[in-house]
């Protein structure tokens, strides 16, 4: 029951932003982003305090130390990787976005070989170089490309990937789930977002709040927390294919939705280009990354 429960949340929280940005016109991703982690740094705290859905927080040694050599930098690729990915929207079709995606593991690849903490080997060189073919086929086929949008995307990749490389450097298998993540990051993100936020929207976004209504803006959040909270419900339901399987339906599903909501156009190369990243894809998470 968790994995289309969590299928529909992830789709639901891409399209309702995107419905923020392009059809009501808030173009103000540093402030979305920004009130989604301060929702999230609220929302993790109550239920802290009211279930037992935190109690992993206790099994967190968390020292000044750690916090400021751990959680502070991969706050900052957090952060960044969140602005950029929702910057994206602003320019790029949410169909093309999700194929730009297929990508990350790639980044992820490049990042372990660079810094050393992965050898790479000859079937993940095939796995890279069909992710690669593959997006650069859809890129190819975009009836749309922005090259500014195109690079934000790919900048939000690098950032993302980093994050994750990070955390594997920097906590050294410390496991935190989704939660208990959010519960030391959201904070963290949060104020990093509204140290930017005079520089890149300024006041611009408060002044639209009107507009957009309290109660599109507390729904949204509202989505975006509880794809959290049913992530820490979908590990350990179902093996690694069926969770790989799950992503995969989730951002075909995406695509479709984009299509038929917003009259995205895809072309038959770009559906053949991103079936072959998604092959590599499946196969990437098949190998574990090894």
């Amino acid at each position: 029951m968790i994995i289309p429960v969590w299928i529909v949340l992830s789709s639901a929280v891409i399209i309702y932003n995107n419905y923020l940005y392009n059809t009501l016109a808030f173009k103000y991703p540093v402030w979305l982003v920004t009130w989604h982690l301060t929702f999230a740094a609220i929302g993790t705290r109550v239920l802290q305090r009211t279930t037992h859905l935190l109690d992993g927080v206790k099994d967190v040694n968390m020292t000044k130390d750690m916090f400021v050599k751990s959680i502070l930098p991969i706050g900052l690729l957090f952060s960044g990787s969140l602005i950029l990915s929702n910057t994206a929207y602003l320019y790029l079709s949410v169909s093309y976005i999700q194929m730009l995606k297929a990508f990350n593991p790639v980044a992820i690849l490049l990042i372990s070989w660079t810094f050393r903490i992965a050898e790479p080997n000859r079937k993940l060189a095939v796995i890279v170089f069909m992710i690669s073919c593959g997006v650069a086929l859809a890129s190819h086929g975009e009836m749309h490309f922005n090259l500014f949008g195109f690079l934000i995307q790919a900048a939000a990749v690098a950032f993302e990937a980093s994050r994750l490389v990070m955390i594997q450097i920097l906590l050294h298998g410390l496991k935190m789930d989704p939660l208990v993540s959010l519960h030391y990051y959201a904070p963290v993100c949060a104020a990093i977002n509204l140290l930017a936020l005079p520089f890149t929207e300024g006041l611009a976004p408060f002044y639209e709040l009107a507009r957009i209504g309290p109660l599109i803006l507390l729904s949204n959040a509202c989505v975006a927390f509880f794809l959290n909270v049913a992530a820490v419900f979908l590990v350990g339901v179902g093996s690694g294919l069926v969770l790989t399987l799950a992503g995969v339906f989730k951002d075909i599903l995406l695509i479709t939705g984009s299509v038929l909501i917003f009259s995205s156009a895809i072309t038959p190369l770009q559906i053949f280009g991103y079936a072959i990243a998604l092959g590599g894809l499946i196969l990437f998470k098949q190998s574990g990354g090894k």
